[in-house]
């Protein structure tokens, strides 16, 4: 399982690992894939603490950090940096928090008490944050800086690349993967609904060739959906270079997910996942749950743009996630969840990729050659 991305990046498989949990990125690193650490849901503070960590353990191999940079966001253009979370605060309807603590209440969801850390709403959903984890991500030894919603602002892709750095975005559509390229940017990775998190709405089989023949000859990631060996050799033969995972490390043995969360996802199925807007205001896919259902309701005011709507719900999710309440408890998920049906090491997980990935092509070559 040898690709020109390999050479690039230095790396023995053409498997690159999304994940916010560091010992997850490093230990794919270190199986020979390139771990990719979500900055997203660290201050720049506490992200220099975990690249440090990571630096520290990944034994010299490359790695990569994805920012959130996305293309739209309520109040761009608009907003004095200085004063940003307050003024996106302000933007946020009191309807909505309304509605929101009444739903907690429904649930019987305790509030946070005054010994409580408070979220962190703002995080990385805007570019002037995101700006700030990139400027401490360039101050470690990456490989890949990647942006999740749409192609990075060019200067961004500039400095990158006067870093030495490969540049990446995640796209949904052919337009998408044309204006990355346009940008600058070096790896697409072509996206398909059935993954976790941010996604559009094209099937991954459709999409990928879609966009292997509009970037030509620029290196495609193919992502959604995939959690096997025999679905990489699929996104091999339709002339991607590598493949882009994330919903199949959450339920291994390094995954820092909670046991409630973890519990959950091994006991769902493929058709227990939704795309919605309830987690950022953006099309996400994440585990069917009364958190998805709720936005659907007749009384619900509707979800808000980002980054408001991740704002508007972060405590919210804090106060869920610390008391375990299972109705409301979802986690942003791929279609592939119903796969993962048991914890493993992340070695482990390696290894059947590719010996998988040995299996289907091996059969292919008897089919070729009888």
């Amino acid at each position: 399982m040898h690709t020109r991305i390999c050479d690039t990046f230095g790396i023995d498989l053409p498997i690159f690992a999304f994940s916010h949990c560091r010992d997850v990125v490093a230990a794919v690193s270190r199986a020979g894939g390139l771990g990719v650490l979500g900055a997203l849901a660290f201050s720049p503070e506490q992200l220099d603490i975990e690249l440090n960590w990571i630096d520290e353990h990944v034994d010299g191999k490359p790695y990569g950090v994805d920012v959130v940079m996305p293309a739209s966001y309520a109040g761009a253009g608009e907003l004095d940096p200085d004063r940003m979370a307050d003024q996106l605060q302000s933007m946020i309807p009191e309807q909505h928090r309304h509605w929101l603590d009444k739903v907690l209440t429904e649930y019987g969801v305790p509030p946070l008490t005054a010994e409580d850390d408070r979220p962190e709403g703002l995080l990385g959903w805007v570019h002037e944050k995101g700006r700030e984890q990139v400027e401490i991500a360039l101050a470690h030894p990456i490989s890949l800086l990647a942006n999740a919603l749409g192609p990075p602002p060019k200067d961004v892709v500039d400095l990158a690349h006067a870093h030495d750095l490969q540049v990446a975005a995640l796209c949904g559509s052919v337009q998408q993967a044309e204006r990355q390229v346009n940008q600058g940017v070096d790896v697409v990775v072509a996206q398909g609904t059935e993954a976790g998190g941010h996604t559009g709405d094209v099937a991954s089989i459709v999409l990928w060739p879609e966009v292997v023949d509009a970037v030509a000859p620029a290196p495609v990631l193919a992502a959604g959906g995939i959690g096997s060996g025999r679905q990489i050799a699929a996104a091999l033969a339709l002339g991607c270079d590598g493949v882009w995972t994330g919903s199949i490390w959450l339920t291994t043995a390094e995954s820092d997910m909670s046991p409630l969360v973890v519990d959950k996802l091994l006991h769902a199925s493929s058709r227990d996942t939704v795309r919605s807007r309830s987690w950022t205001g953006k099309p996400a896919r994440m585990l069917r749950t009364d958190w998805t259902e709720i936005w659907e309701r007749d009384d619900s005011p509707g979800t808000l743009p980002m980054p408001l709507q991740y704002m508007l719900i972060s405590e919210a999710q804090r106060r869920i996630a610390k008391y375990q309440v299972k109705e409301l408890t979802t986690m942003p998920v791929g279609q592939i969840v119903g796969r993962m049906q048991k914890v493993r090491p992340v070695k482990d997980v390696i290894f059947d990729l590719v010996e998988e990935y040995v299996e289907a092509t091996e059969r292919l070559n008897r089919l070729v050659n009888v």
